[in-house]
């Protein structure tokens, strides 16, 4: 049976700059081996682009709900895209 493989793009608002929200996302995201990137964008917020196994990004996209522990998630944000395939690993984009 073939694994689905899914895309989401996401953006992730409230106290989430300056509290290492980028790298935990990084780790995180390596932990369950999804590819993509996340960068800080000018108005606060974080966004991010998670492709991989889809239990695993949904599982991902969870814990941007709490994020690392000095972070104060308000909302997220998530739009469903094609899988592209289109990253090797996962990076933080500055």
């Amino acid at each position: 049976m073939e694994v689905k493989k899914v895309r989401a793009h996401v953006l992730i608002k409230g106290r989430v700059q300056g509290v290492f929200f980028r790298a935990e996302t990084r780790s995180q995201a390596y932990s369950l081996g999804l590819t993509g990137w996340v960068r800080n964008r000018w108005a606060g917020s974080v966004e991010a682009v998670f492709e991989g196994e889809d239990q695993k990004v949904r599982k991902m996209i969870a814990w941007c709900y709490k994020g690392p522990p000095s972070a104060v998630v308000e909302d997220v944000e998530v739009e469903w895209e094609d899988y592209k395939g289109e990253f090797a690993s996962f990076a933080v984009r500055y």
